[in-house]
C-alpha cells in the first residue's frame, strides 16, 4: 500500500468532521475568490462523500474516478499557494489536502503541503533576519519534522509510481526532484551537511531529467539554482564533502540567473524563486541591498497580509543606511502583529521588537 493510501485511510476515520470542515472553508474561499466555485470544488465535496459513504478500496476508486484533470488541479492549487506566501498557512494547509483528495494517487498535493510545512517550521525554529536561509535554525528540530517528513516521503512514492506507470512522467520527475529539494533545504537549516548534500544531489539529476523531458518545467530552475548557487559558495572547509561524496559542482552566477528565471517564469514556486533570490542579495557576499529590497517589496505588494515581507524590506533599509526608514517599517511591523494568535505572526513581531530593540 502506498503512503498516500495510508493517509486516506487514517483521515477516513474521521472523515464526516472533515466533509463539514471542508464545506465550512469552501464558503469562505468563495469569498476570497469568487470563481473557485469551478468543477474541482463540486469534485472535492463529491470525493469527501465518497470517502463517508465507501469502504476501503471501493472508496478509494471512487475518488480515483472523480479525480479532476491535473490542469485544474494545479489552478487549484495555486490558490493555495497565493495564501500560503500571503501568510495563511493552515488556509493553504487546507487547500493541498484537498487537492490530494481529489486525486489519491498524485503528487501534487503532498508536495505542497511539505512545502506550507517547511515554511512553519522556518518560522517557528529560524533566525529570520539572517541573510542566508540554510543554516540558520535556532533548534534542532521541531515538533512538525515528523510530519514534513512523511509528506516528502509520500510525494517521492507517489512520483516514482506514476513514473513507472509512464503517466505524465516529466511532471512527476519534477514533483519527486522538489520532494528532495525541501529534504535539502530543511537539513541544510539544521546544518546537517551531509544529509543536504546526498539530498541535493538527488535533486539535481532529477530537475536536470525533468528539463531533458520537457524543458517548459520552469519550476525545477528554482533547485537548480539554489544548488548552483550554495554549491558554488560554500566556505572552504565544507567543499571536501563535495569531493567525498562525489557531489557535482556549481556555478554562483548560473545560479543566480536560475533562480530568477524561476521568480519571473516559475508556475508554483515564483514567489519562493523571489524570496531566495533577494535572500541571496541580502548575503554579506553579494550585498546587493537595494535589489533585495525591490523584491522584498514585490513580495510585500503582491502578498500583503505576511508580515515577513515588511520585516525583511525594513532590515533591507536598515542595510542600505536608510535607519529612519528602517526603523519606521519595524514600528508599523510591530503594530500589525501586536496580538495576532498564529504561530508566524507572533514569530515575526518578535523578531520586530528584537530588532528595534538593538537599534537603540
Amino acid at each position: 500500500m502506498l503512503l498516500g493510501d495510508l493517509f486516506l485511510s487514517s483521515r477516513a476515520n474521521n472523515s464526516i468532521r472533515a466533509a463539514g470542515e471542508m464545506r465550512r472553508n469552501l464558503q469562505s474561499r468563495r469569498e476570497k475568490y469568487p470563481d473557485a466555485t469551478s468543477p474541482i470544488i463540486k469534485t472535492t465535496l463529491l470525493v469527501a462523500l465518497c470517502i463517508v459513504m465507501g469502504h476501503g478500496a471501493d472508496s478509494r476508486a471512487a475518488a480515483r474516478q472523480a479525480a479532476i484533470p491535473q490542469s485544474e488541479d494545479r489552478a487549484y492549487a495555486r490558490r493555495g499557494i497565493d495564501l500560503m506566501m500571503d501568510g495563511d498557512l493552515d488556509a493553504a494547509i487546507q487547500i493541498f489536502r484537498e487537492v490530494q483528495l481529489t486525486d489519491t494517487k498524485s503528487p501534487l498535493g503532498y508536495v505542497l503541503e511539505a512545502q506550507a510545512t517547511w515554511w512553519k517550521i522556518y518560522f517557528a525554529t529560524a533566525d529570520l533576519l539572517d541573510p542566508d536561509v540554510f543554516d540558520v535554525a535556532r533548534q534542532d528540530v521541531s515538533p512538525l519534522d515528523y510530519h514534513f517528513s512523511d509528506l516528502t516521503n509520500a510525494t517521492i512514492r507517489l512520483s516514482e509510481a506514476r513514473i513507472h506507470a509512464d503517466q505524465d512522467v516529466a511532471r512527476n520527475v519534477l514533483y519527486e526532484g522538489m520532494a528532495y529539494g525541501l529534504q535539502a533545504r530543511l537539513s541544510g537549516m539544521r546544518g546537517k551537511d551531509l544529509s543536504t548534500t546526498r539530498a541535493g544531489k538527488k535533486m539535481r539529476a532529477l530537475l536536470l531529467s525533468a528539463l531533458k523531458l520537457d524543458p517548459r518545467l520552469t519550476d525545477a530552475y528554482l533547485g537548480l539554482g539554489t544548488y548552483n548557487y550554495f554549491i558554488d559558495t560554500l566556505p572552504p572547509a565544507i567543499k571536501i564533502l563535495r569531493v567525498l561524496g562525489n557531489v557535482p559542482g556549481g556555478n554562483r552566477e548560473l545560479g543566480m540567473q536560475q533562480i530568477q528565471q524561476a521568480s519571473e517564469k516559475g508556475d508554483l514556486v515564483r514567489g519562493e524563486a523571489k524570496f531566495f533570490l533577494a535572500k541571496n542579495y541580502s548575503r554579506e557576499s553579494e550585498k546587493k541591498y537595494g535589489q533585495s529590497l525591490e523584491l522584498f517589496r514585490e513580495l510585500a505588494r503582491d502578498y500583503p497580509h505576511n508580515p515577513l515581507w515588511m520585516l525583511l524590506s525594513a532590515d533591507m533599509q536598515l542595510h542600505s543606511g536608510n535607519t529612519s526608514e528602517g526603523d519606521a517599517l519595524l514600528r508599523e511591523v510591530i503594530k500589525n502583529t501586536q496580538g495576532k494568535n498564529l504561530e508566524w505572526d507572533q514569530a515575526v513581531h518578535r523578531t520586530a521588537e528584537k530588532a528595534l530593540a538593538g537599534r537603540k
